[in-house]
């Protein structure tokens, strides 16, 4: 008897699941299926690297392909689920819908970006949580300091230099980091923008940033990050977005044509569709076994999943914790259809390291009780990102980008068209159709 087992999510949890599932079962007792609505693994941390222009786009992403080798990667989202009768229903990119039995399901579908309902949030806010994202606002900055450089009228010149990001976390921290030190760079190339200069803000709701590390080193990034001339704004939300500025709570509107919204994720939306117990923020309630509660050949895992963690409370959303569920999930999978070892075992995990980018041959960590900072911190990051990178052609891609990035300064050109296509009209191309304005 082969076992039929449906992984959700290609993410860090559901390709490492797969992964491991493959290496633990004999080819011929299971049929594994990954669902997953792209063909590749995006590692998040890059994201600000790749915004920045420090890593090439597709270094930042795995095709799933090379990950697993045996099991069925099928293309669209799980989107209905009939417990009682052991059915997913997988919906593909052309809109054909299809039921498929299962013995054993890992829900794995990862989080989305946290939506508040702000007056023009959704409209003139772009997010961080995509290689999409990431690739346009490396655009959106180039484009910028171009138009800045060349308008006559100071107030625009003012907006189009000044970029808000909401959320002080670890994607908010490192994207503004990143891009300020990419955009401080480039603006040796601007003379008239230089004149004017630029203003980063960064804006959080809480009384610190990086509530997931140590405060001495959440201190030290405000820190550097003050001293690198950004305003750091604690203890203030946003409460409106126009397409030229932005109001926060204290009453002042900044005037702004770029803001980046990274104030949190939420579980995958697409979960209350599947017949699983949720608790009240939405996660996918689990043992520490990682067992859906009430379900016996049902798991979950990752940033969907209230996973108990065995220092109190839940575990965060990292990548880190995702990878070592995966392990501890696919072993309780193969015991549970009679291979590895006679009992499942529990997730006792600890995070013993944690590290914030700040630009260029700068970061906060711990690893241990033992804090870094500056330049070591930076080199023990990359090293540690070296060490996870999925592939082994990513990791060496990876290192040639960061060696090239050393004596050569990083590329200004703004490829904001590559995936439009130009328009096949001469009059609407002659008036700009096939560019994406600002604002």
């Amino acid at each position: 008897m082969a076992w039929n087992i449906v992984i959700a999510g290609g993410g860090f949890a559901g390709a490492t699941v797969t992964r491991v599932l493959e290496a633990m079962l004999p080819r011929q007792s299971a049929r594994l299926s990954l669902v997953n609505d792209v063909n590749f693994l995006l590692y998040t941390p890059f994201l600000p690297e790749a915004a920045a222009g420090t890593l090439e786009p597709r270094h930042v992403v795995t095709p799933l392909r090379e990950i697993v080798k045996r099991a069925n990667l099928r293309l669209g989202v799980v989107d209905a689920h009939d417990p009682e009768a052991g059915t997913v229903g997988i919906t593909g990119h052309n809109g054909e819908h299809e039921t498929v039995n299962y013995d054993h399901l890992v829900l794995a579908p990862g989080s989305v970006s946290r939506f508040l309902p702000i007056p023009g949030l959704s409209e003139h806010a772009v997010g961080f949580k995509s290689l999409a994202d990431a690739i346009y606002l490396r655009n959106r900055v180039i484009e910028t300091l171009e138009v800045a450089n060349a308008t006559e009228d100071p107030e625009l010149r003012g907006q189009l230099l000044t970029y808000v990001f909401v959320g002080g976390g670890y994607a908010g921290l490192e994207a503004l980091a990143e891009l300020q030190d990419f955009a401080a760079d480039a603006m040796q190339h601007y003379p008239r923008a230089r004149l004017h200069g630029m203003r980063w803000v960064l804006i959080e709701a809480a009384e610190r940033v990086l509530p997931e590390i140590d405060r001495s080193l959440a201190t030290y990034a405000v820190k550097e990050l003050r001293g690198r001339g950004i305003d750091v704004r604690l203890e203030t939300t946003l409460e409106g977005v126009t397409a030229s500025s932005a109001t926060i709570s204290t009453g002042e509107t900044l005037p702004a044509r770029t803001v980046v919204w990274t104030a949190g994720v939420v579980p995958n939306p697409g979960l209350k569709k599947l017949r699983v117990p949720l608790d009240e923020r939405g996660k996918v309630k689990v043992d520490s076994f990682l067992r859906v509660e009430g379900m016996e050949n049902v798991w979950a895992l990752g940033d969907c999943a209230a996973v108990p963690d065995p220092a109190g409370g839940f575990c965060p959303p990292t990548a880190q914790h995702a990878v070592r569920q995966a392990r501890v999930a696919a072993i309780n999978v193969a015991s549970a259809v009679g291979i590895g070892v006679d009992s499942p075992v529990e997730f006792e995990y600890r995070g013993k390291a944690s590290f914030v980018n700040l630009g260029r041959y700068k970061a906060v960590g711990r690893v241990g009780h033992r804090r870094f900072h500056g330049f070591p911190a930076w080199w023990m990051a990359r090293s540690y990102h070296m060490s996870q990178i999925p592939g082994l052609s990513r990791k060496i891609r990876a290192v040639i980008d960061w060696t090239a990035s050393l004596p050569f300064r990083r590329d200004l050109s703004e490829l904001g068209s590559i995936g439009r296509p130009g328009v096949l009209d001469p009059e609407r191309y002659e008036q700009g159709g096939s560019h994406r304005p600002l604002g």
